[in-house]
């Protein structure tokens, strides 16, 4: 039996209460199930005058073997995470964007526009499934420093001008 290579989370989302004078509230992931829930989307779990949790459905997260090495520096950062993202619908309600354990598609994401992207901890079953799949597919490469051309100081005194440089 090979390792898995997709796999459904379940996501919990929850809406802050904010005291500035621009928001409400704020949306925010805070948690990812080892599994999808029997449950609808957006169900409500908690709710207290400072924050609401829900259950915001069930996102499929996909490995790939070019990614290993960076599954491999989430397991061993010390807090293994999933990133997720929501995106807006326009409606003050939101959608599940996207999930991923590898660390720097989780950092871009971060760095878009228009989407709320919050690193989660890992659940243990989904850590297991990480690193299987890493132990079976992970393929070491060594790094080699390329040799680069040497210079020839000769090129930029045998250059005419008015053929492409600039200020010209």
């Amino acid at each position: 039996m090979s390792p898995e290579d997709r796999f459904e989370v379940g996501i919990i989302v929850a809406r802050r209460r904010l005291k500035g004078p621009w928001a409400t509230h704020a949306w925010l992931p805070v948690a990812a199930l080892p599994a999808a829930a029997a449950t609808p989307a957006w169900t409500p779990l908690t709710e207290t005058e400072e924050e609401a949790t829900f259950y915001a459905g069930a996102y499929e997260v996909s490995l790939h073997l070019a990614e290993t090495a960076h599954y491999r520096d989430n397991l061993v950062s010390g807090r293994p995470s999933l990133w997720v993202s929501l995106r807006a619908n326009g409606d003050d309600s939101y959608a599940i964007a996207s999930v991923t354990a590898d660390p720097y598609e989780g950092e871009a994401m971060a760095e878009g526009i228009g989407e709320i992207v919050e690193a989660v901890p890992m659940p243990p079953e989904i850590q297991a499934k990480l690193l299987a799949f890493f132990e079976a597919f992970h393929i070491e490469r060594r790094f080699e420093k390329r040799k680069r051309d040497r210079a020839d100081p000769e090129a930029l005194a045998r250059r005419v001008p008015g053929e492409g440089g600039r200020g010209e």
